[in-house]
C-alpha cells in the first residue's frame, strides 16, 4: 500500500504551543520529534483515536489547537526518521492515515524580536518566562474539553497529572507521569510567587499529593477535576482547594 503523508500547515499543527522556552531544570528532559494526527472538528473523534493508540501501548493525548480543531499527538523520538518509521508502521496497520512529524521546540532563553519603530537588525530580548506563559495559554485551550488520560484503564487521579503532562509535552518539556513524581521534581514555589505555567499541587501533605493543576494567573488554575468531568478553571482559594494546597513547582 502506498503511504501518502498529508501535507498540513505547520503553523496550524504547531499552534498548540509556541516555539521558545527557557532551559528546563535538572531532571526534566526536552521532547524530541513527535507524531501528530488529525484535524478533527469533534473532540470525540480525537478521544477515540487516542484510546485506540493507548490500547496499543502508545502514550498518546489529544488537544485543542488555536484554530478550534482537535489533534492527537504522541512520541518522543531523537531523530525525524525514527518518528517517520513509527508513523509508517501505524499507517500499514490501518491505525492512522494522515500524519505530521512535529519537530522539537526551539531551546532558547532569548527570543529575536524587531522593534517596529526602529530600523536595523533584530534585537534579542530576554524571555525567561515564555514557556510558562505558553503553557498557561495552552492549558486554557483545554477548558471545556472532556478529558480522560489513558481511557478507562488507569486509576482515578491519573487524569489530572496526565493533563499537566500533555500541556508540558506540547511546550516541548517531558515531566513525570504522576502528580507525586511531578511534585518531587522542579523548583519549589510558594503561593505568593506563582506565575503562569507553574504547577499547583493539592493533597493531605507533601507525601500524599492527590491533585495537580496549571496556574494561569489571577489566583486561578486549570485542571482535570475528576473522571467524566470537563477540564475547568478554578480559584486557588475556592472549593476546598485552599485547605488542600501543598505548594507549587516550576520547571523552566
Amino acid at each position: 500500500m502506498k503511504i501518502v503523508v498529508c501535507i498540513i500547515s505547520a503553523f496550524l499543527l504547531l499552534g498548540a504551543a509556541g516555539r521558545v522556552f527557557a532551559e528546563p531544570v535538572a531532571g526534566i528532559t526536552r521532547i524530541g520529534y513527535s507524531i501528530q494526527i488529525g484535524a478533527f472538528s469533534e473532540v470525540g473523534n480525537a478521544e477515540r483515536l487516542t484510546a485506540r493508540l493507548q490500547e496499543k501501548g502508545i502514550e498518546a493525548f489529544y488537544f485543542k489547537k488555536e484554530n478550534g480543531l482537535y489533534a492527537v499527538r504522541f512520541g518522543d523520538f531523537r531523530r525525524r526518521d525514527e518518528a517517520r518509521k513509527t508513523a509508517k508502521k501505524l499507517v500499514s496497520e490501518n491505525v492512522i492515515s494522515c500524519y505530521f512529524i512535529a519537530p522539537p521546540q526551539i531551546s532558547a532563553k532569548e527570543q529575536v524580536t524587531q522593534p517596529s519603530d526602529k530600523p536595523g537588525p533584530p534585537v534579542k530580548t530576554k524571555k525567561a518566562n515564555d514557556m510558562g506563559y505558553i503553557a498557561a495559554r495552552t492549558a486554557e485551550r483545554f477548558v471545556g474539553i472532556p478529558y480522560r488520560w489513558g481511557g478507562n484503564t488507569v486509576v482515578d487521579g491519573m487524569d489530572c497529572s496526565g493533563f499537566a503532562r500533555a500541556v508540558y509535552n506540547l511546550c516541548g518539556v517531558n515531566i513525570p507521569r504522576t502528580s507525586g513524581e511531578q511534585f518531587r521534581i522542579g523548583q519549589k514555589i510558594i503561593k505568593d510567587e506563582l506565575v503562569d505555567g507553574d504547577l499547583v499541587f493539592f493533597g493531605n501533605s507533601e507525601y500524599q499529593i492527590t491533585h495537580v493543576g496549571i496556574y494561569v494567573g489571577n489566583n486561578r488554575f486549570v485542571h482535570a477535576p475528576k473522571r467524566g468531568e470537563d477540564i475547568k478553571v478554578s480559584p486557588l482559594d475556592g472549593n476546598g482547594f485552599a485547605k488542600r494546597f501543598v505548594g507549587g513547582r516550576r520547571y523552566f
